[in-house]
């Protein structure tokens, strides 16, 4: 099972405590790279956020945006009295103007502004920082779940690929014989043209030393080899992309190699074709987990 690293997943809930939006993107890296954007009334879930990412995610740059909004109709914002720092604040209110000739009356405004005759009652944030983790759960799990049904088709393009690169060797192994032997005619006529009776051993030295120079018998068995290590890579249930990666530069070296001593044109057009089809399954293979 293959992933995707770019994804997008959206979730909001709702309660008595107001409205919550988590809002999950995900793009390419290197590694697992979290980006959190938190209200100050959840900023103590931070770490656990980033735990819980850190266990569905391994790659990836992923920017995690929670909004909180609570209801205006709730207790959050509600002014509280204390009662009985008022009731004593009057009494000695009274005392003073009873002491004074002409007392100037008080105004409740004044009254209001004496420190901790009012107190801002702070909502109770338990219900809403558990509701932000389930929250946040279920668009982790959003996103997962695009990037693992993204990754099944950056799967079925590979392993098109990878199928059609499967003929094109067996093409170019099968034009082994037929390169040879017109190596072999040609190398006996240039030696013709020079000598009049050439010594057969030396010709047959000659072509051996061709033949080893112009031999792509390894590059193709190896190319057959990588080609069933991605097979076998793409099904394995973890995060491959780096070793997806590193075969791609394989592929890509032995197909270079192969256009590189080709003596055949047949055999280049083989190399051309999976260049073309590596440089595809390797862009393709950025995007993987």
């Amino acid at each position: 099972m293959i992933r995707s690293m770019t994804a997008f997943a959206r979730q909001e809930a709702g309660g008595d405590w107001g409205t919550l939006v988590c809002e999950l993107r995900s793009v390419n890296h290197r590694y697992l790279e979290l980006s959190l954007r938190l209200p100050e009334e959840l900023r103590g879930l931070e770490s656990g956020l980033r735990e819980r990412a850190a266990q569905g995610l391994r790659r990836g740059k992923v920017e995690i945006n929670l909004r909180y909004r609570p209801r205006e109709d709730g207790a959050a914002g509600e002014l509280a009295l204390d009662s009985g720092l008022l009731e004593r604040l009057g009494t000695t209110l009274q005392a003073v103007a009873a002491g004074l000739p002409e007392p100037a009356p008080v105004s409740p405004l004044e009254v209001l502004r004496w420190p901790g005759v009012v107190k801002d009652r702070q909502p109770d944030l338990a219900p809403v920082q558990a509701a932000a983790v389930e929250l946040f759960e279920r668009a982790l799990a959003e996103l997962v779940e695009t990037r693992t049904r993204e990754g099944a088709q950056i799967r079925e393009l590979l392993s098109t690929r990878l199928d059609a690169m499967q003929p094109l060797l067996a093409t170019a192994r099968a034009r082994l014989p037929q390169v040879r032997e017109r190596l072999r005619d040609k190398l006996r006529a240039r030696v013709e043209e020079l000598v009049a009776s050439p010594d057969p051993d030396r010709l047959e030295q000659e072509l051996v030393y061709m033949f080893q120079k112009l031999d792509v018998d390894e590059e193709l068995d190896r190319l057959d080899g990588h080609l069933d290590e991605v097979r076998r890579v793409l099904e394995r249930d973890e995060p491959v992309g780096r070793r997806l990666d590193f075969l791609m530069q394989e592929l890509n070296r032995e197909a270079n190699t192969l256009g590189s001593k080709s003596a055949d044109s047949e055999t280049t057009n083989v190399s051309v074709e999976l260049k073309v089809l590596i440089e595809q399954m390797r862009e393709q293979i950025q995007n993987v987990e």
